[in-house]
């Protein structure tokens, strides 16, 4: 099977992987939102900031150097693999010992019980890690598809029973717990390779030159996306942060189902074309193209349907999170131009260029939403937004820079996908212009999203027929049983 065909079946699967992971625990997110008070979710959400930034020092960006790299080793898969384990027992003792410590400082005990019992995820997320990077360098994306499927039954059930069952924020805890361990066990169905009792210092080196960057990233990426959630946390209070993230998970939410799915397909394709100077444009601008095709419309009518989205799952207490994920969702149309300037960046061995970008983007951020923190957290989203915005242009040159695009052509791909989108918010904002004094929220929201979904094809067969017979060309070869 060629790249183009295998990557193509590979979004399609990684399509299936992430809907239905994000779906899972997205259902368990608004169960618990409805069970739980603001203040309730805010403590949770500490919970969660606190996992994500230890979680870091568990990958240490081995993963995708593992993925991006041209001539791999066994002895690169069992080094990585040991460095992982040791990391993960490493993490969970520590995290044991210090939630205490972060409860006080935060002056939340709940969070000393929740914290502990989830830092049991760093020894099973040990030994998932490596298993994830060979599935992903192998475009394996079926197999990872049907495993997030299996995980997302197992703990769903778990999660939603527990939910019901009064229990409240440990509903969450449970299903996190259940799906992490299910899909470890069933990635490891999944392969062939099993590791070695060894572990190569060169091979470790190998490995290190490159995720040190990828590691600093994500260490500076932790502060670029969740200080706002620190900041509010600390200086407005929990019932504040959780409105604040109720937004930020919707935003949070979308990028992945929109934007990183299709990333994750293209990271080891970009990798596997970094000699390929000619293809390597061409398949960025399709990539870029096909992702903005799928965001626009999704964030723009976010943007005109919040106050429904909202209502309709969460209930109408969570009325304060419309402005801020009204907000929120200028970041996330922004996303979709500039998500794969930075796989760009990895796939070319420039990670640092990456690192430097995030280490900006995180140092505006964070000092302008410390500016603006007394001032409520529509402010706080409002200065998280702006900064990514003055930060895209550096992103464009250095693209430019680094692969030789041409800005109009760049510019070019999302032309149809703005009109055809715009399009759609016309049509979908007269409709609740005329109807939201006669209508239910839930119901409004079913007739705007039906009419979106068939003004927006429509449009896009009306502006660019050449474009939209493409996207059938598109279906039909990744759904074709050819292998």
């Amino acid at each position: 099977m060629n790249i183009k065909k295998k990557a193509i079946k590979g979004a399609i699967w990684s399509v299936i992987q992430n809907w239905g992971s994000q779906a899972g625990s997205f259902i368990v997110f608004v169960i618990l939102a409805r069970l739980l008070t603001p203040e309730d979710f805010g403590i949770v959400s500490l919970a969660n900031v606190f996992l994500a930034f230890f979680n870091i020092f568990l990958e240490q960006g081995f993963t995708s150097a593992l993925v991006q790299r041209e001539e791999l080793e066994a002895e690169h898969l069992d080094t990585g693999f040991w460095a992982q384990v040791i990391s993960g027992i490493l993490l969970f003792i520590f995290s044991l010992i210090i939630a205490d410590e972060i409860a006080a400082i935060f002056q939340q005990p709940q969070l000393t019980p929740i914290l502990q019992c989830l830092s049991c995820l760093f020894l099973i997320n040990s030994f998932g890690q490596i298993p994830q990077a060979i599935l992903q360098r192998n475009l394996a994306f079926k197999i990872m598809a049907v495993r997030s499927l299996i995980a997302i039954i197992t703990s769903g059930i778990v999660g939603i029973y527990l939910a019901f069952s009064g229990l409240g924020v440990w509903s969450l805890v449970g299903q996190q717990v259940t799906f992490e361990s299910v899909m470890v066990l069933v990635m490891w169905k999944g392969i062939d390779w099993r590791p070695k009792l060894r572990f190569s210092l060169k091979h470790f080196q190998d490995l290190f030159s490159f995720s040190i960057y990828v590691f600093l990233f994500r260490f500076i990426k932790f502060f670029e996306r969740r200080s706002d959630n620190l900041l509010i946390g600390y200086f407005l209070g929990e019932v504040a942060l959780g409105y604040y993230a109720i937004a930020y998970r919707i935003l949070e939410v979308m990028i992945q189902l929109l934007i990183g799915t299709t990333n994750q397909v293209a990271l080891p394709v970009f990798s596997r074309l970094q000699t390929e100077p000619e293809s390597f444009r061409k398949a960025f601008y399709q990539v870029t193209q096909f992702t903005s095709l799928i965001a626009f419309p999704a964030f723009l009518g976010m943007l005109v349907l919040a106050p429904e989205v909202i209502v309709t799952l969460f209930g109408k207490e969570w009325l304060p999170s419309v402005s801020v994920m009204r907000i929120l969702t200028l970041m996330g149309i922004l996303s979709s131009l500039s998500f794969f300037n930075l796989s760009v960046f990895v796939a070319m061995g420039k990670p640092e260029w990456r690192l430097w970008l995030s280490c900006l983007n995180a140092t505006i951020s964070f000092f302008a939403a410390l500016w603006v923190i007394e001032s409520g957290i529509v402010a706080v989203a409002l200065a998280f937004v702006i900064s990514v915005y003055l930060v895209f242009p550096l992103s464009l040159w250095m693209l430019a820079k680094l692969i030789a695009i041409s800005l109009p052509n760049y510019l070019k791909q999302f032309v149809t996908p703005l009109i055809s989108s715009l399009v759609m918010v016309a049509c979908i904002s007269l409709i609740r212009y005329f109807w939201s004094d006669w209508l239910n929220p839930p119901l409004l929201l079913g007739i705007c999203t039906a009419i979106a979904l068939i003004s927006y094809p429509l449009a896009i067969r009306l502006t660019n027929p050449q474009l939209f017979q493409s996207l059938l060309n598109m279906f039909a070869l990744a759904t074709s049983k050819q292998s």
